[in-house]
């Protein structure tokens, strides 16, 4: 089940792609783009990540932190970040416990196949931790720009 805007964030401590450790505690005072993708170097996760890396500037001028979250392993996440140039957080959550608690593990289908795995679900978070903005359907290529004219509109 997805998060709701005005709820408290879930906590959590997932290592990124140089295996440092994050908690979204970290990061009290700020604005946070959690963004969940299916997979690294992937069509769509990578045109997500690149549109986010080219508008970086504007994220970094707004202080907003950007979280990229999947199930693969920080080794992948690493690859993915230097094959992509790719400047903010990739966080590895293998145990899905973190994709599961943000909505984020859901029941898809593929060529008639049913299976669970990460669905595009971003969300917000304001600087008190609490869900400020939920984006239940992600286009890859324009996502970052909606989220920086919402943060623009939101601070």
């Amino acid at each position: 089940m997805m998060l709701e805007a005005g709820k408290k964030a879930p906590a959590f401590n997932l290592p990124d792609q140089d295996g440092n450790r994050h908690r979204l505690s970290d990061y009290a005072g700020k604005w946070v783009l959690v963004y969940f993708y299916p997979k690294d170097n992937t069509s769509g996760c990578t045109k997500e990540a690149c549109a986010i890396r080219d508008d970086w500037s504007d994220f970094r001028k707004l202080g907003a932190v950007v979280l990229g979250v999947s199930k693969d392993s920080v080794k992948s996440h690493r690859n993915f970040a230097d094959k992509h140039s790719l400047p903010f957080t990739l966080l590895s959550d293998e145990s899905t416990k973190m994709i599961e608690k943000y909505g984020a593990w859901q029941k898809k289908k593929m060529a008639g196949r049913e299976y669970m795995g990460i669905v595009r679900i971003s969300y917000l978070i304001d600087p008190k931790g609490k869900v400020a903005k939920v984006y239940a359907k992600v286009k890859p290529p324009e996502h970052s720009a909606e989220v920086l004219a919402d943060l623009r509109e939101l601070m």
